[in-house]
């Protein structure tokens, strides 16, 4: 993961102004998962148009829509095939040979697996690392913090995590119901704002101010209960990591032209062009 941020790090070289989107935080994530799953490296440009078709096209026609998924479904399955045929050590590897109840899995079952590992687990890291670099850019009090109290990073990354929870979820209604006065039918979908659940004053003091050394933070960003994100440890993993390398190499950064910033649509929330100014290198 180290060895991953240095390495775009480097790429941008003795520049002064960057995007720390477009030039860091959309490879990280796609880096991470690619390895995982044991993808080439040179198809992360193909894993952030995946996402994109789950996540931002939702809206399309289904007879529209629909056919755009062939080009992914191909690409699965010839990754399923050249693992069958070439074993390795990553985790495509471990669902081909796994077993439950003494049967390996279904096909369709390895192939949902991976694409909701590399679906679930691109756009909303690459959303979480963004915001974070976009709100100390805006906050030279707390990137100071972060930058002379290390120790201070795995409270700080729980606080970037509930202020600017990048995933909104949705859910199917099972059956016709009427919820403090909203009527509810069946099949209809319904969003959980964990953005605002996070804001709740009944639960956070201060709901509504980021404070960097929050102690008792028990944020809703990666969901409750049974649908509670499974890769919530790897995502806070790459978000720490991210956050420490690039202020590492970048102690000091400013927005540079704050009305240029823009933000993904659809279920995930996180910055897209976040251009910086940076202040002081090491």
């Amino acid at each position: 993961m180290r060895t991953l941020c240095a390495k775009h790090l480097d790429t941008l070289g003795d520049r002064r102004e960057i995007d720390a989107s477009a030039d860091y935080a959309q490879f990280i994530s796609p880096g991470v998962i690619a390895t995982m799953l044991g993808f080439p490296e040179k198809d992360e440009d193909l894993f952030r148009d995946f996402v994109h078709l789950v996540l931002n096209l939702v809206d399309l026609l289904p007879e529209v829509r629909g056919a755009m998924f062939l080009p992914m479904a191909e690409y699965f399955d010839a990754q399923i095939e050249d693992h069958l045929q070439n074993p390795r050590d990553d985790f495509t590897s471990y669902l081909l040979n796994v077993e439950v109840g003494g049967q390996k899995l279904a096909p369709e079952h390895v192939r949902g697996t991976m694409v909701l590992t590399l679906i679930a687990g691109i756009d909303t890291t690459w959303s979480a690392i963004g915001s974070a670099i976009w709100h100390l850019a805006q906050n030279p009090d707390d990137l100071a913090r972060l930058v002379n109290e290390p120790d201070l990073m795995p409270v700080a990354v729980e606080e970037f995590l509930r202020f600017y929870a990048p995933v909104t979820m949705a859910r199917m209604v099972k059956e016709d119901m009427d919820f403090y006065g909203c009527p509810m039918k069946k099949d209809d979908w319904v969003l959980l704002g964990f953005p605002a659940a996070n804001r709740d004053p009944e639960v956070f003091e201060d709901a509504d101010k980021f404070v960097i050394d929050r102690s008792i933070n028990r944020h809703a960003a990666f969901g409750l209960g049974i649908h509670r994100c499974v890769g919530s440890n790897l995502a806070r993993m790459e978000l720490r990591v991210a956050i420490e390398e690039f202020i590492a190499r970048y102690p000091r950064f400013e927005l540079s032209d704050p009305g240029a910033v823009t933000w993904a649509p659809g279920q995930v929330r996180g910055p897209r062009a976040i251009p910086l100014r940076v202040l002081a290198t090491n």
